[in-house]
């Protein structure tokens, strides 16, 4: 059969994620996408500890903090639009309350701090290569918080600065955990306030980076996700509607993409069960009041229980609380 479009190719990894395989996911959009699809089926892993990051540095510096095990201050904190925050973390830990967002940032690092020392592998997307300092201290900030531009200068990052930066960086790691694999790729949602033509200069800068690191270390390899959105799928079919992020059906794919490469052959009738199971419960019965939904829902679950057996420390607190809340709402 003639295929009308090029399919990249996707080798299959050597190293594979099971669920006795622990893995920390940092950076951008893949990151969030593939990632959250690793811990809603119940792998263990921690997800963006710092948020959403965008460029190699702010990775970097992240990574730099959580071997240290640095937890933050509240002299590191900000406030502005009557909310606490950091600088070096993504809005999602900012929080009216300066205790609470402090609290919140340094469980977070505790948590990815210890799965670092233990990961099978560990994931980084970068996004752009474009990076935003602040002209008070000349850090590369995380994130600039809709603070007044005046108070950055945008820099725009080389590839042998990238390079020599994480080669720094994989050795320290490789110290931390000798038996940590990194995985790097490329977000496919294009920078479009760079410009188009400022846009592929900035992911062209990352795909030379991240050639140059693989070829120079062993424990070092890629996933084409942004090559995947831009010569497989190759349509604004599956963008969503700012033409600039990939839709569902496209992250879909991708995750099939990955899952086929990483994921252990012995993983999958594990995935196969938990997907069924949250499709039970998001599940909208006929007759909510039925003697044969509530009978569903007891199934749902005894096949819970099939999987902690399987996976002892895999949660499903969230998932449980539900069910029998749809239990005790059909007594009543």
């Amino acid at each position: 059969m003639v295929l009308f479009r090029t399919v990249v190719d996707v080798p299959k990894s050597r190293h594979k994620l099971d669920y006795d395989t622990s893995s920390l996911w940092m950076g951008s959009c893949f990151t969030e996408n593939i990632g959250s699809r690793i811990k809603q089926m119940k792998f263990p892993a921690e997800v963006n500890p710092f948020g959403i990051l965008y460029n190699p540095l702010s990775i970097r510096n992240s990574l730099d903090i959580l071997m240290d095990n640095r937890l933050f201050t509240e002299k590191e904190l900000r406030y502005d639009n009557d909310l606490w925050y950091s600088l070096w973390h993504h809005s999602s830990y900012s929080h009216p309350d300066k205790k609470t967002c402090l609290r919140k940032i340094n469980q977070s690092i505790t948590r990815a701090s210890n799965m670092l020392e233990k990961a099978g592998f560990l994931f980084i997307t970068f996004g752009t290569a474009r990076a935003y300092q602040l002209r008070e201290t000349g850090e590369i900030v995380s994130n600039c918080h809709k603070l007044p531009h005046k108070m950055f200068s945008q820099v725009l990052l080389e590839v042998d600065e990238i390079f020599n930066s994480y080669k720094i960086l994989i050795d320290r790691l490789l110290e931390v955990n000798p038996k940590l694999k990194l995985v790097f790729t490329l977000s496919p949602v294009r920078h479009w306030k760079d410009g188009a033509t400022g846009n592929q200069v900035s992911k062209s800068t990352l795909i030379l980076a991240i050639s140059k690191l693989s070829e120079a270390f062993d424990n070092v390899s890629c996933f084409p996700a942004y090559e995947i959105v831009m010569d497989d799928l190759r349509d604004y079919r599956f963008y969503g509607e700012d033409m600039l992020h990939i839709n569902s059906q496209g992250e879909d794919y991708i995750w099939n993409r990955f899952a086929d490469s990483f994921v252990s052959s012995s993983a999958v009738p594990l995935i196969k069960e938990i997907t069924g199971i949250k499709q039970g419960i998001g599940h909208r019965p006929f007759n909510p009041s039925s003697e044969k939904h509530r009978i569903f829902l007891r199934q749902l679950l005894e096949r819970i229980a099939g999987v902690e057996k399987c996976v002892p420390a895999a949660d499903f607190s969230i998932e449980k609380r539900e069910i029998l809340d749809k239990l005790e709402t059909r007594n009543n």
